[in-house]
């Protein structure tokens, strides 16, 4: 990783401080809260076990918004992975994400909205590209409300980002 630019390091200290306030978190959790409510309504399918975690070889990427991302960050506790740069680079040298542990995901409940809404079933196809994109939208909003910065990013180069913003936090102990 490069060094990261000084007003980036910024960005992340703002989402972190952003999401700490109690008015943006719940706003996520009650998201978080209707996309898993839509996805139990549906009950899709998940025939992949986790592939979809490995970025490369699934052919895809995952963005996520920096309140997203430090709603995670500040929700790891000792039971998750641990978040460095070096356990987000190894991630990438595998192709997948840093989380993933064997075939689960290490941060399930505190997983940004891609990870919620994405499922391989191909009948969830038309409703899970509807939901994600509702989702977004309300993610954004609350980005505008709060006079939050917006970003959309690669979530591997999020978290790499936060690795370096918070460099003494539990999130990056082991």
């Amino acid at each position: 990783m490069h060094a990261p630019d000084p007003d980036d390091v910024a960005l992340a200290h703002q989402w972190l401080e952003a999401i700490g306030r109690p008015d943006i978190s719940d706003r996520m959790a009650a998201i978080y809260a209707m996309i898993g409510d839509q996805v139990e309504a549906r009950s899709p399918a998940c025939v992949a076990s986790g592939r979809c975690c490995n970025f490369e070889s699934y052919g895809h990427r995952l963005y996520v918004t920096g309140l997203e991302a430090a709603w995670c960050i500040v929700r790891l506790d000792g039971t998750t992975p641990l978040l460095s740069i070096q356990t987000v680079q190894d991630a990438r040298q595998r192709g997948g994400c840093p989380f993933q542990v064997g075939t689960l995901c290490g941060v399930h409940t505190i997983k940004p909205v891609g990870c919620r809404t994405y499922f391989c079933d191909p009948t969830a196809q038309r409703w899970q590209e509807e939901l994600t994109e509702r989702a977004h939208e309300m993610v954004k909003a609350i980005h505008r409300a709060a006079n939050v910065p917006y970003r959309y990013m690669e979530w591997r180069a999020l978290l790499e980002l936060f690795s370096v913003a918070m460099p003494d936090s539990a999130a990056n102990r082991g």
